[in-house]
């Protein structure tokens, strides 16, 4: 004779449910925007897919019944998608090959666009020249230049994601964006 489903187990099943909402709202909240910091970082949508869903695998695992997002909720996302992509960055070795090898594609592309049409870049081409000039920066200025630009955090936001001190956040940004100009006005030059 089967036996009544318990009342901990329907207790159970609502708390489960209530928490796979969560999920889902956090998921629907901040996915575009990880995947976005993620692709910028590794210029692999693919990969970025892979990071940004193992993110959200460590937030689930975590979460606890009668837990509720709080505002330390998107600095921790990030510092997970942030570490995640290092790590991958780490056993690919070659990636950092192929980004050398992308950035020169694109800029001989570019240069031969502008030399046979006209010298007067499209706002997508001004988009793709800085971001293949932004790859050649050291990783840390990649990241607080993506991190402040492309996403607006506060350089509190991005000292709590890298592990770097506010100020030191706002020294990279500084000295990353010179050399952004500097490589920009070169390019211009011999562009």
């Amino acid at each position: 004779m089967p036996t009544a489903p318990r009342a901990d187990n329907k207790v159970e099943q609502v708390e489960q449910e209530d928490i796979n909402a969560q999920m889902e709202k956090i998921v629907m909240q901040y996915e575009s925007v990880l995947l976005r910091y993620a692709t910028r970082i590794l210029n692999n949508p693919t990969a970025a897919e892979d990071i940004v869903q193992n993110v959200f695998v460590k937030l689930f695992k975590m979460w606890r019944k009668g837990m509720k997002p709080s505002d330390k909720l998107q600095s921790w996302l990030y510092s997970v998608t942030h570490n995640e992509a290092v790590d991958y960055i780490r056993r690919e070795t070659k990636l950092s090959d192929l980004h050398e090898k992308a950035s020169a594609e694109l800029a001989i592309t570019h240069n031969t666009n502008c030399n046979t049409a006209s010298n007067e870049m499209n706002d997508e081409e001004r988009r793709e020249l800085v971001l293949a000039l932004i790859r050649k920066l050291y990783f840390k200025e990649q990241q607080v230049i993506l991190l402040r630009l492309q996403e607006g955090l506060s350089y509190q936001q991005i000292a709590e994601i890298t592990g770097l001190t506010p100020g030191n956040v706002g020294k990279i940004l500084h000295n990353a964006t010179h050399k952004l100009s500097q490589m920009i006005q070169q390019y211009m030059k011999t562009g």
